[in-house]
């Protein structure tokens, strides 16, 4: 594992193996001196600090740390859903934002999962995953098609034609996942997702969650406050600092892709956990 700041969480160990690699090389993501700030009533709050940070293609990046320290806003400065108030996001090598209007073409690459699935619910489960096809103006048959094998991807075939309110929240976000997965983005940029969960159905959807991203080949960008499930989930887990959020270290996990549940019992695993839980507690 690689840290930053003093941090020293313990070596993974040597007959962890690292997932196979995809053939695609470079970064999808790139934070260059990016800072946030909110304007209110009482002055200015400096919610994240100069913080620079390349997500390679095909990477599960974690992003963990204590509420508040700025986790939702980078996420949302990736997404562009926030302009930074200084500094660049680079998406597939282009700038996101062009002056005050956002570029069409580095949006293109990336799909967003909020905690809430936030469906339509006038709208059946085939027809909320293939809205955003829709609004490209693809064809009904083409998209349903594609909402349909989205539906078998994620673990809801038989669902298509149910409304929102006829599935649990995990079917939903399941959903949910497959309406961001639409469009084929090349990056998923993934907002506490299964955080109102019950702690089963979490886990089952991390299973889940690690077989589509090996299926699918995408970059995951993942904010949890789940030290547990960034371990079990992560390729690189960013750590960041109470407000202003900057990066506090940077920790590889090299086990090996697939895992399964039985790798949180493991000593290599519980040694991480504590390690980072440490660091969360030693700032306070």
């Amino acid at each position: 594992m690689t840290t930053m700041s003093g941090a020293h969480p313990p070596s993974v160990p040597t007959s962890a193996k690292v997932r196979t690699p995809g053939a695609s090389t470079g970064n999808e993501i790139e934070l260059v001196g990016v800072e946030k700030r909110f304007e209110i009533t009482e002055g200015s709050v400096h919610a994240v600090a100069r913080t620079d940070l390349a997500v390679g293609q095909r990477e599960f990046i974690v992003l963990l740390g204590p509420s508040g320290c700025g986790k939702t806003t980078i996420l949302r400065m990736m997404s562009g859903l926030l302009q930074p108030s200084a500094g660049m996001v680079k998406v597939g090598g282009r700038d996101l934002w062009r002056g005050a209007q956002r570029d069409q073409v580095a949006l293109q690459n990336l799909g967003i999962v909020f905690q809430e699935a936030n469906l339509f619910p006038w709208l059946s489960i085939e027809k909320n995953i293939a809205l955003p096809l829709k609004l490209r103006r693809v064809d009904k048959a083409q998209r349903l098609a594609k909402a349909h094998e989205l539906c078998k991807l994620v673990g809801i075939t038989g669902f298509e034609k149910r409304w929102p309110r006829e599935l649990s929240g995990g079917m939903r976000q399941r959903a949910a996942i497959a309406r961001a997965l639409s469009y084929d983005p090349q990056i998923l940029l993934m907002d506490e997702p299964f955080g109102a969960l019950d702690a089963m159905t979490r886990d089952q959807m991390n299973l889940e969650i690690q077989r589509i991203w090996m299926s699918s080949g995408c970059t995951i960008v993942f904010v949890t406050h789940s030290i547990p499930e960034a371990v079990f989930l992560a390729d690189r887990i960013i750590l960041l600092s109470p407000r202003p959020g900057r990066i506090h270290s940077i920790t590889e996990i090299s086990f090996e892709q697939p895992r399964d549940m039985a790798i949180q019992t493991s000593p290599e695993f519980q040694d991480i956990v504590r390690s980072l839980r440490r660091e969360l507690e030693a700032m306070g």
